[in-house]
């Protein structure tokens, strides 16, 4: 048994609950009660009972929790990075998020870090995985690069991976956050939802939608045309929708799966080398974060159930401020 010492909240969390059934998130911690669900979150647990050899009380862990104080796990595949869940619910889910990291053994780790890994790793793997994927097909051929949601944390952490030699990008976002967008200095440009009919339509170009807002895809599928070579579904930061049918022009929008791409270049690499990999750009990231002017991230450290609740209602009806990270401690 672990106990729950501090986790993350951001709008991942959000598109959890709201992709919970269509993608399976609900069914990692189920309550056994029709209609509730438990929140997954990321973040940190010490064990403080175990029977089982290799696994300490003391020990601390790195993962995927439900928002809970204590947490009952049925360890497997247990080695010295750390080890599975294997309680039957869980067998047949996304084996990722059934790992568990000893942050003895974890390269990044840094006590001090913790904050950063809890509000980062889950997403930054996958804009690690994303610009893989981006780059290793060719950007389908696209001369520029148009992201959505541009302040989101996958996006701008999409953006920092690209190689030096990227297309240009264009960060979308809104009125609002094209100040802090800017300041990020990820992205080549800037334009707000309202300037997408005065971009070049006439240079070919890959949509990263990390908005999942329709209205704007059709207005992206209808500026761009047949000049618009790839629309990337990579998350839903404006709506709690899954993909929609659509009858607009252009091609269909593929939803992009971080573990696809990891499962490719498992093969490609080897595990060892997509790991080493990833760990040097989340080191180089987590030291940009530290040393960035204007600072890309403020915490917000709250204690308690109740501050738990207060910030996942305001991101779910605001959400979220992008220079505001949210740490809850129990």
């Amino acid at each position: 048994m672990v106990k729950l010492d501090r986790f993350s909240l951001t709008t991942n969390n959000i598109t959890y609950a709201a992709f919970g059934d269509a993608m399976q998130y609900w069914y990692f911690f189920p309550t056994g009660q029709d209609g509730w669900g438990h929140m997954p979150v990321w973040g940190f647990a010490d064990i403080v009972a175990s029977d089982i050899a290799g696994l300490e009380v003391g020990e601390r862990f790195y993962g995927y929790f439900p928002i809970a104080s204590h947490f009952v796990m049925r360890p497997e595949r247990i080695t010295q990075r750390g080890f599975y869940d294997g309680a039957e619910h869980r067998r047949g889910l996304v084996s990722a998020y059934n790992q568990y990291t000893r942050c003895s053994e974890d390269a990044v780790y840094q006590p001090d870090r913790e904050a950063f890994q809890a509000l980062y790793r889950p997403l930054f793997i996958t804009s690690f995985m994303l610009a893989d994927f981006l780059e290793d097909n060719g950007c389908f051929g696209a001369r520029q690069l148009i992201v959505s949601s541009a302040s989101s944390k996958t996006a701008y952490g999409t953006a920092f991976c690209l190689s030096e030699d990227r297309i240009p990008s264009i960060a979308l976002t809104s009125r609002r956050n094209t100040d802090y967008v800017a300041g990020l200095g990820c992205y080549d440009s800037v334009a707000d939802y309202g300037d997408v009919e005065s971009l070049d339509a006439g240079i070919p170009a890959i949509y990263v939608d990390f908005s999942g807002d329709n209205a704007l895809r059709a207005r992206i599928h209808e500026h761009f045309g047949d000049n618009l070579l790839h629309d990337c579904f990579a998350g839903s930061a404006a709506t709690t929708d899954y993909i929609s049918k659509q009858d607009i022009p252009g091609p269909k929008p593929v939803a992009y799966f971080a573990p696809n791409q990891i499962k490719k270049r498992n093969a490609d690499w080897g595990g060892a080398e997509v790991t080493r990999r990833y760990n040097a750009a989340e080191s180089a990231f987590f030291s940009h974060l530290e040393t960035a002017e204007p600072s890309w991230m403020t915490l917000d450290v709250q204690r308690g159930f109740d501050a738990a609740q207060a910030v996942i209602k305001d991101l779910a009806t605001n959400g979220g401020d992008p220079a505001t990270g949210h740490i809850i401690e129990l």
